[in-house]
């Protein structure tokens, strides 16, 4: 198992991991995806045995997105890592993937110079894990908004890596990386 940088060959397996997760994350379609691509800062893929089991995907402040949540972080911090999806296999969950991913990004924000990251998770309707998961590496709301015509309500979540060595986050599924 290995995190490597994604490709356009890891579109099909990008596109069906989100497809499989839409209930808690914004659908995504191949155009839609590689615009996502070609501007992100971070969009990495967890491999085992040619099978892409997770990806993560990240954006610094000033890219051309639309997102009402990543647009909420650019109204209010000059320099962030924003961090718009991350996805792992219902089949590889609880082995430590989501964490070795957050770990990696982690140590790309700090050699690029970023210091926060910022994330959103659902509150209504509730996403308990990926609260659990966040609040694991030490996240903590900045604030709230609703989303999606006012249907959703979110957690708007920042990290600030200067107070928290990321050396100590801990994997909430109780798995190590």
């Amino acid at each position: 198992m290995f995190i490597r940088p994604a490709t356009p060959a890891d579109f099909t397996a990008i596109l069906a991991l989100n497809a499989a997760s839409v209930a808690v994350l914004a659908p995504l379609d191949h155009a839609l995806l590689e615009s996502l691509h070609e501007q992100a800062h971070y969009h990495r893929v967890v491999e085992d045995g040619g099978t892409v089991l997770a990806f993560l995907l990240v954006f610094r402040e000033g890219v051309r997105y639309d997102s009402p949540n990543y647009l909420w972080f650019c109204a209010r911090y000059p320099r962030f890592l924003y961090i718009d999806r991350i996805v792992v296999s219902a089949s590889a969950r609880g082995r430590g993937i989501g964490p070795a991913l957050y770990k990696d990004l982690m140590a790309v924000a700090r050699s690029s110079g970023v210091d926060l990251l910022c994330c959103e998770y659902d509150l209504e309707p509730p996403n308990p894990g990926s609260a659990r998961f966040h609040a694991g590496f030490g996240f903590h709301e900045a604030g709230q908004q609703r989303v999606a015509g006012g249907s959703k309500s979110v957690s708007l979540q920042v990290l600030d890596l200067t107070v928290r060595a990321y050396s100590d986050a801990r994997d909430t599924s109780g798995s190590t990386p």
